[in-house]
């Protein structure tokens, strides 16, 4: 009889089990009643079983039969339940019955073979989490839209072709991913989503984005890769705290014009863009990143210096022949990357040596070509040829004494800054073994400081005392520990500290709320601690490649703001390095998927 099918253990399991020998451990039901909380993911349920809807309503079997048990079971005094996970089953109906579980705050249903939901859905008021992605959905029902309580919506990986005309009601959702579906348009009310702060659309077939996406101002992350969309609306620029734009595997032909304040990163990898234009560069007043890759981009135009925030620059696979001198100037400019370019002019053996040889390259064709503007005067004057550079110290705010071997920064530099509103300190490439004490001097300006390649033992708490830093660059040098004052740096975006000495994951990291990118590769890191990493809620870039990682904790998966991790290079065995080689989603997605139940 197909009642024995799937390695059922229990012999009544093909009828309908109403009073019967529970299909749910009663143990688990009877800790469930104290704690609030049931877990029954991955044991192969097909519908969920009638005494767990009932679990807050029937009376425990022991009341029934034994008047006089201890206070510790006093059944009467049971916890409603608001944790109910029932993730990884073969559930294809969930029944009206979920209305007996009101007290619900987070809902997990991924995984499953889900077709529809119910309307009683609408009635868990409480609800705070609902995650209903992997399943086969292809509508929700208009009561979900009631759900006021709502903060988590995730629906990946669905058959959805819309969202519901009403989810605008849904004024306190603060993430919302329904990438993986077959969305051919967003709802009129989408602007009204007011508290969103990370929506995931990848993934769909999205031809427009509604001009209501300005309403929108506390998104951080945007993701509309992977749709049909050939123009961004110029409203997105009201995104005033917009940071994170996913545009790639698109049709367009332009760079979007998006002055958003705050935007960061901008990903537009694999569209058909042809030519940058000076009025959607000089929009980009923040940005730190840029993927331009696989595009069909012929012309870097010089207005490229515009970006004066520029990291990193990523030009991979487009048709340049020839690059500006003046790229060389973008004062933050570390990674730059031009593989799969016809580039002319340039000798292979500089492009192969990486970006600081190509930006020093094109650093002495600014010397041969002066400035245009201004007559050549000190504006191309480099380090090298003046140890004051006033042009650098007044107009650019930078203090640069980089790449002179030296032991000490001469006094006449900081002499000759005195009173300016310095922002950029670059000291990089010398023999520097200890942290200028005079970096004090510009503590109320000073937001990045490059002290790379250089001898520093110990970096002194002295740096900590300046609180407008952003991003500091401690690469190659012989630390092993930072200053635990390091935590009162609140606007501290970036530190980059590969090739050091770490033995373990500075402690004061994960006391350092506001960090978004760590790179620590190539130290000898033994250990990290998911727990502690989950306090930094804005961290999106954790490189930890070739440290001495023996284990890696499956936990580190719900570290959910990661959109890059780096693992390669350690002596770990599991995850398998094909896992690791697929990519950071992959790899967190199979790190859940070993988190003990």
């Amino acid at each position: 009889m197909s009642r024995f099918k799937g390695g059922c253990k229990d012999s009544l399991a093909g009828f309908k089990v109403q009073t019967a020998e529970p299909t749910v451990p009663y143990g688990l039901l009877k800790a469930a009643r104290k704690s609030g909380q049931l877990n029954l993911s991955g044991r192969g349920l097909k519908e969920v079983p009638q005494n767990v809807y009932r679990l807050n309503i029937d009376t425990p079997e022991e009341a029934q039969q034994n008047v006089s048990f201890g206070a510790a079971d006093r059944w009467w005094e049971q916890t409603d339940l608001t944790k109910l996970l029932l993730s990884s089953n073969q559930i294809t109906l969930l029944s009206d019955d979920i209305s007996l579980l009101p007290g619900l705050t987070t809902l997990d249903l991924h995984d499953n073979q889900l077709s529809s939901l119910p309307s009683a859905l609408g009635e868990l008021q409480n609800l705070q989490q609902l995650r209903l992605s992997h399943n086969q959905l292809d509508s929700l029902p208009v009561e979900m839209c009631t759900l006021k309580n709502l903060r988590s919506l995730t629906l990946q990986q669905n058959l959805l072709e819309n969202l519901p005309e009403d989810l605008g009601q849904l004024a306190n959702l603060t993430e919302l991913d329904a990438s993986s579906n077959q969305l051919k348009s967003l709802p009129s009310s989408f602007g009204c989503l007011v508290s969103l702060q990370k929506v995931n659309l990848c993934h769909n077939q999205l031809s427009g984005l509604p001009d209501s996406l300005a309403r929108l101002t506390n998104v951080k992350l945007l993701d509309c890769s992977d749709n049909q969309l050939t123009e961004i609306p110029e409203s997105l620029s009201e995104m005033l705290a917009l940071e994170q734009l996913y545009l790639r595997h698109n049709k367009l032909c332009f760079l979007p014009k998006l002055p958003a304040p705050a935007l960061k990163e901008l990903y537009v990898g694999n569209n058909q863009i042809e030519q940058l234009q000076t009025e959607q560069l000089s929009c980009l007043t923040a940005i730190s990143l840029l993927e331009l890759r696989n595009n069909k981009i012929k012309i870097v135009p010089e207005e490229i210096t515009l970006l004066s925030t520029l990291t990193r620059l990523d030009l991979t696979n487009n048709d340049i022949t020839s690059l500006p001198a003046s790229l060389s100037l973008l004062p933050n400019l570390n990674v730059l990357l031009l593989e799969g370019n016809p580039l002319r002019g340039i000798r292979r053996d500089i492009l192969s040596k990486g970006t600081s040889e190509l930006l020093k390259y094109l650093r002495g064709r600014v010397k041969e070509e002066p400035d245009k503007t201004d007559g050549g005067d000190t504006a191309m004057m480099l380090p090298s040829q003046a140890r004051v550079n006033v042009h650098d110290i007044k107009t650019l705010k930078l203090l640069a004494y980089s790449d002179k071997q030296a032991g000490s920064i001469p006094e006449e530099l900081f002499d000759g800054a005195a009173g300016q509103s310095i922002a950029t300190v670059n000291f990089s490439k010398n023999q520097l073994t200890s942290v200028p004490p005079r970096l004090v001097e510009f503590q109320s300006s000073l937001s990045e400081v490059n002290l790379g390649f250089n001898r520093l033992i110990s970096c002194s708490p002295d740096i900590c005392k300046l609180l407008q830093l952003t991003h500091i660059d401690l690469r190659n040098n012989q630390l092993s520990d930072l200053p635990s004052e390091m935590q009162n740096l609140t606007k501290l975006r970036s530190i980059i500290l590969v090739y050091n000495r770490f033995k373990s994951f500075p402690d004061v990291l994960y006391e350092t709320l506001s960090l978004e990118t760590i790179l620590l590769a190539n130290n000898q890191v033994c250990e990290v601690d998911p727990s502690r990493l989950m306090k930094l809620t804005h961290l999106s870039t954790l490189d930890l490649a070739n440290n001495d990682l023996l284990n890696i904790p499956p936990e580190l998966g719900l570290c959910t703001s990661l959109r890059c991790l780096s693992l390669e290079g350690n002596p770990f065995r599991t995850p398998r390095a094909a896992i690791v080689a697929k990519g950071t989603d992959a790899l967190m997605e199979y790190l859940r998927s070993r988190i003990p139940t």
